[in-house]
């Protein structure tokens, strides 16, 4: 029997379509990275430590998508989650084997999510009668029913999932290294949110006060038996800024127009609506992707070497641990078969293409064979691969992009539209203005399209031009 989707004005989308979810997001986190499976898969997969904002957002994304669609589009987001998952799978740092797809560690993941809903009007002050929090796990089980994990592994009621949470942080969870990140260091490592617009420069000021105040308010959030198993202490001023927060902003939401309280899909195709309509001007910002950095000019005639050391910081290295590793290149992958939502067969070709840039790398520029290539390394042998061989970045670099090109003419028409351009490279951290000068500045013959040819010319005009004015230096906007 197919069970009924909670609709538009179910407990379960007002909850977690409510913006102040916000405020037990970094909570949810901590409790899901400390089940062994999920921090091992982001330790050996996830680019978590060095894009901790992309992950979020991924993790934002993918809820909307689970929890806000129809039946079709609810089933084309877990089909999504299985392609990527399926890869992340190996042996962790205590020899023991993990898998994404394990059963007992997605419903921890799903199950954590439904208490994170009500813990958020228990901190508030306004926990849910009996009778609410059976009506939210009740919607919130109908759409975990697409999953199809076994019935069993899942608290039975509502009054079931406290014993299972306890149970499982004193049974199954550790303290691992992703939960004390996400505690203690990352955000005191994290860039800054692009949200910030004209505010960035001042990100290294506002860091230390944002992560000690997440850090309290987590401590303080974070479920009694996990605090004592671990051995977690929540201050007297974090209690105090919980409190402050949650009753704060759940007065304050109460006073706001839906609109503004709520982060719905229909908030989001409003504003999609506008991206469109702007792009229809020559604007369009529709997904995300990474952005070719501009150099810092550091001297006269260093521009080249700016550029690809620019190139490596802020695209190559994505595990942001100073060095190009395999991983780095899958994650990359990744990252494209994600936001494009690939098939098995295009991801296979992604995959394939970055595996070959990868092993290029390693035998071109891995002097030491220790698998991982340094900055200074990289740019080195790039610059000196590319002058001393016309076929260098041919043997290498050129078989990743031509697997992006094709993962991105998603009609397979053999170019690139505006509109295809976009989803590979846009987002709200690239300005439409500057993606359209970018594709203008591709578009070399000015047919509206980019054929594969002028796609390698691109990247490769990047890499070898010596100054500044050629158009590949371009790709995502003005140097």
């Amino acid at each position: 029997m197919t069970t009924v989707l909670p609709g538009p004005d179910s407990l379960l989308r007002r909850t977690l379509g409510e913006r102040r979810i916000a405020l037990v997001a970094w909570r949810l986190l901590v409790l899901q990275n400390a089940d062994p499976g999920v921090a091992a898969g982001l330790a050996e997969f996830s680019t978590y430590r060095a894009h901790p904002w992309r992950r979020v957002e991924h993790t934002m994304d993918s809820g909307q998508r689970l929890f806000f669609s129809d039946r079709d589009g609810l089933r084309r987001e877990i089909a999504r989650l299985e392609r990527a998952h399926r890869r992340i799978q190996g042996t962790d740092g205590q020899g023991r084997a993990f898998t994404a797809l394990d059963p007992a560690v997605r419903v921890w993941v799903l199950v954590t999510l439904y208490e994170s809903m009500t813990a958020m009007g228990e901190l508030a002050g306004t926990p849910l009668d009996p009778a609410q929090r059976d009506q939210l796990y009740a919607e919130f089980r109908a759409v975990c029913d697409e999953f199809a994990l076994p019935a069993e592994l899942f608290p039975a009621t509502a009054a079931d999932v406290p014993a299972y949470m306890e149970r499982t942080i004193r049974e199954r969870l550790e303290y691992t290294a992703a939960a004390h990140d996400l505690l203690f260091q990352m955000l005191r490592q994290a860039p800054a949110p692009r949200r910030l617009g004209r505010l960035r420069p001042a990100w290294p000021l506002i860091r230390p006060v944002v992560a000690r105040m997440m850090t309290a308010l987590t401590l303080a959030d974070l479920p009694p038996a996990f605090r004592e198993r671990f051995d977690l202490r929540r201050s007297h001023g974090g209690a105090a800024l919980s409190w402050s927060l949650h009753h704060g902003m759940r007065r304050l939401m109460t006073h706001l127009p839906d609109r503004l309280r709520y982060r719905t899909p229909e908030s989001a195709r409003a504003v999609a609506a506008g991206q469109t309509a702007a792009a229809s001007r020559g604007g369009g910002d529709t997904a995300r992707a990474e952005r070719v950095p501009r150099p810092r000019r550091s001297g006269r005639g260093t521009t080249r070497r700016a550029r690809v050391e620019a190139f490596f910081r802020q695209v190559l290295d994505q595990t942001g641990d100073g060095y190009l590793t395999g991983p780095d290149l899958q994650a990359m992958a990744h990252n494209v078969c994600w936001q494009l939502e690939l098939d098995d067969e295009r991801q296979a070709q992604v995959y394939a293409g970055f595996d070959a840039w990868w092993q290029h790398i390693r035998a071109s520029m891995d002097t030491d064979g220790d698998d991982r290539v340094s900055r200074a390394e990289f740019a080195t042998a790039m610059l000196t691969g590319i002058d001393r061989d016309p076929d260098y970045l041919d043997k290498g670099l050129h078989a990743a992009l031509r697997a992006l090109f094709r993962a991105a003419d998603t009609d397979g028409s053999g170019h690139l539209g505006a509109d295809e351009y976009r989803a590979l490279f846009g987002g709200s951290r690239v300005h439409p203005a500057e993606l359209n000068h970018g594709f203008r500045q591709l578009d070399v013959d000015g047919d509206g399209q980019i054929t594969e040819e002028e796609f390698l010319r691109a990247f490769t005009d990047y890499f070898t031009a010596r100054t500044d004015s050629t158009a590949g230096t371009h790709l995502l906007g003005r140097p």
